[in-house]
């Protein structure tokens, strides 16, 4: 987080999260701490034996779980998987390769 940069739909990076999405592991006090200290906002869904009682918006939170059915989907492919390529751009290409078989139709003809 701390040298992630965010594209923006101008074509610029922005340095700085505005919020972060995660999952209730996330939900640690050193860092929602460390997210107020940088001014990011964050949705974490609350545990069960947790007292603290804030709010959660739902929506945002739902928007995650698209991201991470399309993460799962894409981790059907063993090298992906794996990370079976030693260079970052083979395993972009990789990505590619499997998001474009995914996403057209000749995978739901099989």
């Amino acid at each position: 987080m701390e040298t992630g940069a965010v594209l923006r739909k101008t074509g610029r990076f922005r340095l700085h999260l505005k919020r972060l999405v995660a999952d209730k592991g996330y939900k640690d006090r050193v860092f929602r701490k460390y997210l107020h200290q940088r001014k990011i906002r964050y949705t974490v869904p609350l545990r069960i034996n947790e007292h603290h009682k804030g709010t959660f918006n739902k929506q945002i939170h739902r928007k995650r779980n698209i991201v991470e059915r399309l993460i799962n989907r894409l981790k059907q492919f063993p090298r992906i998987a794996t990370r079976y390529a030693k260079r970052a751009t083979n395993f972009s290409a990789t990505i590619t390769i499997a998001s474009i078989f995914l996403f057209s139709d000749f995978a739901y003809r099989l």
